[in-house]
Formats: C-alpha cells, structure tokens, sequence
C-alpha cells in the first residue's frame, strides 16, 4: 500500500470524500480524555500510532497539555509535511512506555502475521490504556460507506482482534482496552468480562 500524497487526497483531504470530519474526530478525542480520567490514568506520555494527518492529535494534544505527544507513521509523505517521527505499528519501539496509546484504523492494512505482531508491540508500547479500533468483517457489511472507506485492507472478525488482545489488556469496550497489570480501577459492569 503506498500512503503518498494521493492516498491522502482522497480519504482525507478532500471533503467530498473523506473517510472522517474533524467533528467526529473532536468527539472521539473527548471520549479518550474521559475514559482516561474516568479510570484515574495521569497520562504523562501519549503515542498516537499511525496519526495520519493529524486529525485526531489536532483535537486529543490539547486536552493533555502536560503530557509529551509521539506522532507516528509509516507514510514518508505524511512525516515530512507534518513532522510526524517515521516508523511503523509492529516495529516501532520507545525506551519508555507509553500511559496512553491510540492506534486506530491502522491495523486493518497489515496480513494477519503481521497484524498479530503490531498488536504484541503495542502491548509492549503501552502501560495504561490503548485506545484501538480496526475495520472488520462485520464492519465492512453492515458500517462502512463504502464510496469513502478504503476497501485495500485485510479484513478479520471482531473475535480475532480480541483473542489476541486480551493476552496483555483487559476489554473494557467502546474501543478501550486497559494493559493488564496498570493500577486502574476497572468497576465490574463496565468491562467486557
């Protein structure tokens, strides 16, 4: 897949056939703040995994001033236009965890081995919470328009993204997952079991 200039122009930078909207995107960066503080996560330390253009950093770095932002992405073109650090969701690595993780709408593009290896590293990237979303199968049927979502991807079922999930977090559902061992407070009900 190349994610040049023109993959961009058409999923994201022309309205007419952008896959999101800075409003849907301001909804889901207040919903990641929320949930982190909901739990009592202090987040210091931010890894937005596979940023894109920053739609989503645009809105999500201003409600944690005082934590450092890591932006990355494999497309060379979207880290030399924004400065983003270049590098990709299953080799990426930091000397130091991350509290907060978002990787959404990334793992969709890679084979299922090497699906399963990004989902190992960001178990390893994160400390606290990971905020992480995948087209699947079922999406492709029932929830994706499909005049605007990019239909080159490997598509799974929602089960096998959460079998290998759960081997470092704890579902909590809504997109959110808790790395296994974090000292949150995770109420009964409001978990996936």
């Amino acid at each position: 897949m190349a994610f040049d200039q023109a993959y961009y122009e058409r999923y994201y930078y022309n309205v007419r056939t952008s896959v999101t909207s800075a409003a849907e995107m301001r909804a889901r960066a207040r919903l990641i703040a929320a949930y982190t503080e909901h739990v009592g996560l202090p987040v210091r330390r931010v890894l937005d995994m596979g940023c894109g253009v920053g739609i989503l950093r645009r809105h999500l770095k201003p409600l944690f001033r005082r934590a450092t932002y890591v932006a990355v992405d494999v497309s060379e073109y979207l880290c030399q236009r924004y400065g983003w650090e270049h590098g990709g969701v299953t080799t990426y690595r930091n000397a130091t965890p991350f509290d907060l993780v978002v990787c959404y709408d990334v793992v969709q593009y890679l084979d299922e081995k090497e699906a399963a290896k990004a989902m190992r590293n960001l178990a390893r990237l994160c400390r606290g919470v990971m905020y992480f979303g995948s087209l699947t199968k079922l999406d492709w049927r029932r929830n994706a328009d499909r005049e605007r979502t990019d239909p080159n991807v490997h598509l799974h079922e929602g089960d096998w993204y959460r079998t290998r999930l759960r081997k470092s977090f704890h579902e909590v559902g809504a997109g959110f997952w808790v790395r296994k061992g974090a000292p949150l407070t995770l109420w009964d009900l409001e978990t996936a079991g």
